[in-house]
């Protein structure tokens, strides 16, 4: 039973992984390789579609520029989750449990249906093709998830610990910081983690919103299609550099997540 259960593991792993090598092994062809004959190996092993992206500041500005207002999104989320977080798992107001309901409706909600008007008033103030702009529109799906993830974390820390911080003189923003952030330390690991998953691959809002100068890389990568067809190796080149930022986040805050998948609200 183990070998069966140990085979059909092996066969689930080749699975997942096997368009990941192809992924690689495509980002080191030449395209008139990759359109002719099907190899699993380059024959003619080149870095010129990494050195492509490297060498053209259109593509590595792509990178640079989404970084830039992923990094914004997650310390804004995080800045305005963690008090919003704590309100909602220590004091009871009329309407919390309706306002908590439409936060998270906020995150159901496809960016589809708020592109239009983010657009619309991004234009009139002067916000459209800035990092700022891509970073606070993210904000509106990534603080309701915030706030729900980092709420379940905080309702399992005891309040004696609030009361007792406050008996030893400790004010609430000194509490707050050296106290009760270091608690939910693997709460805000796992926060962070979703926060940059979902604002490192949103497409929509992150190309409309954007022309230029703020242009994320998942929109460079349309600009492979042209008149001749599209730049395959190039293409794949993109497609891994874009894995790598998730793979290092991963394996920064892998420790809070299995934590968090354990004990918090995930």
């Amino acid at each position: 039973m183990n070998k069966k259960k140990t085979i059909g593991l092996s066969v689930y792993i080749l699975f997942l992984l096997l368009p990941l090598y192809w992924l690689l092994m495509m980002s080191f062809k030449s395209n008139q390789e990759i359109l002719g004959t099907l190899t699993f190996w380059p024959n003619d092993f080149t870095f010129a579609n990494y050195m492509t992206i490297f060498t053209d500041a259109s593509w590595y500005m792509g990178y640079i520029n989404s970084i830039y207002y992923v990094s914004l999104n997650m310390v804004i989320t995080l800045l305005v989750a963690l008090p919003a977080a704590y309100a909602f798992s220590r004091f009871r107001f009329i309407g919390d449990k309706h306002l908590f309901f439409w936060l998270l409706t906020n995150r159901m909600s496809p960016p589809a249906v708020f592109l239009l008007p983010f657009f619309q008033l991004y234009s009139s103030v002067g916000l459209f093709d800035t990092h700022i702009g891509v970073a606070l529109a993210h904000c509106l799906f990534n603080v309701p998830l915030a706030v729900w993830i980092l709420e379940g974390f905080m309702s399992g820390v005891p309040r004696e610990i609030d009361e007792t911080a406050y008996i030893d003189g400790y004010s609430f923003p000194k509490f707050f910081t050296k106290i009760f952030i270091p608690l939910i330390s693997s709460g805000i690991g796992v926060t962070a983690f979703f926060c940059f998953m979902f604002s490192w691959v949103e497409l929509l809002l992150a190309r409309t919103l954007t022309s230029v100068s703020a242009k994320p890389i998942a929109a460079v990568m349309t600009r492979t299609v042209s008149a001749s067809g599209i730049d395959w190796g190039v293409l794949a080149a993109a497609g891994v550099l874009t894995i790598l930022p998730g793979v290092l986040v991963i394996w920064f805050v892998r420790n809070h997540v299995a934590k968090g998948f354990a004990l918090g609200r995930v």
